[in-house]
This record gives C-alpha cells, sequence and structure tokens, in this order.
C-alpha cells in the first residue's frame, strides 16, 4: 500500500471541505445552476489524485472553480440582468387558485408535480392558494387564501383582548341586573305568606275587620 496515499487522502478532504465551506451552505435543493455545476465540478476534481493528479494541482483547480463562483455571485448582486441571464426569476404557476398553464408547460413542470409540492407544503387543495410561485432553486413559495391563513400572534392577542372586553361588559351588564332586581325584590316579596312565619310578624297587616 503506498503511503502516500494516506497523506493524500487527508489533504483531499479537509481542501474540499474549506472549498465547499468558501463556495457556500444552502442544500442542493437551494442552489442555483451555476452552483450546482461548480459542485459537481469540484466532485470531479477531488477524486483526480486516486487517477494519478497531483493532489496540489487538484486543490488549485478546485480553487478556481470556487472563486470563479464567488466572482459570479457579486456580479449577479450588482447586475441585475446578469442574475436573470444566470439564475433565472420567479414564475408564477397558480394565480388566485386557478393554475397558470402556459407558465406550467414552459417550465415542463406537470399538474401531477406541482400537486406534490403542493402537499409536501401541507396545501390540501390548489384554490386554497392564492399565489403560487416557482423559485429559481425549484422550490415552491405560496400565499394561502386570508381564509386559510394561520392565525398569527398578534391576531390571537387582538381577539383575546376582544373577549377580555366583552366578559368585562357582561359582568358591569350582570352587575346592573343584581342590582335593579334586588332593588324590585321587595315588592315581589313584601306579602310573602312563608316570610312571615320566619320572622313572625306580618309584613302587611290584615283589615281590621278581620282582625
Amino acid at each position: 500500500m503506498d503511503v502516500n496515499l494516506l497523506w493524500q487522502a487527508v489533504i483531499l478532504v479537509v481542501g474540499g471541505t474549506l472549498l465547499l465551506r468558501i463556495a457556500g451552505r444552502k442544500s442542493i435543493s437551494q442552489m442555483s445552476l451555476a452552483q450546482v455545476v461548480i459542485m459537481i465540478g469540484i466532485g470531479s476534481l477531488l477524486v483526480q489524485p486516486i487517477a494519478g493528479e497531483g493532489v496540489w494541482s487538484t486543490l488549485v483547480v478546485g480553487l478556481v472553480l470556487v472563486l470563479s463562483l464567488v466572482v459570479m455571485e457579486y456580479a449577479q448582486i450588482k447586475i441585475d440582468g446578469l442574475e436573470t441571464l444566470i439564475t433565472g426569476r420567479s414564475k408564477v404557476v397558480i394565480k388566485n387558485g386557478e393554475l397558470q398553464k402556459d407558465t406550467l408547460k414552459k417550465l415542463r413542470l406537470s399538474v401531477d408535480q406541482l400537486e406534490m409540492k403542493l402537499r409536501q407544503n401541507q396545501i390540501r387543495s390548489i384554490s386554497d392558494v392564492e399565489e403560487a410561485t416557482l423559485e429559481p432553486s425549484g422550490q415552491l413559495g405560496f400565499i394561502l387564501n386570508q381564509n386559510k391563513q394561520p392565525a398569527t400572534k398578534e391576531e390571537i392577542n387582538v381577539l383575546k383582548q376582544e373577549i377580555q372586553s366583552l366578559s368585562l361588559l357582561l359582568r358591569s351588564a350582570q352587575r346592573v341586573y343584581q342590582g335593579t332586581h334586588k332593588e324590585s325584590q321587595p315588592l315581589e316579596t313584601e306579602n310573602d305568606l312563608f316570610a312571615e312565619v320566619s320572622t313572625g310578624y306580618h309584613s302587611k297587616e290584615p283589615p281590621d275587620e278581620l282582625m
């Protein structure tokens, strides 16, 4: 066994990790086309030393690839048209709950594939979506209809405040009712015969001719 292969393997792992770290930390599903090309190129280069190429020349070429990617990404930030050319733009695939069939044809995206992406985002029906876009990374961006959107913490807090206000109003109305009921109670109970037994006297004296 060639001992040189051992330290070459270690150098390749460390160097390849540093190159990928410089290139970025996005997953494959979030990469742009240029990033995917560079990553495939780096992966191919890393096996070259095994085929007989030098380790250092491989890492240098890999570094050139990564630096090219970095330059392209900064150029896209400065030049908007270059970003459209290299990365592309988001495309609207659903508008007001309706499929945009022409856009789907241009993207070569079938309805079944779109529905799969919707299901992955816990969406049950196309009609529940107000607008959906297919991003350059291949991911789906969407906005749900108003009646399908989950409640935010702010909306929940507003609802709690309204419930508390309503509860205070009900308590106030209940106290007013109880106060009015107590005032009218003597009128209802002043001729109560059972109350006369408990108190031992007449709340209303009988007529003179019956005494």
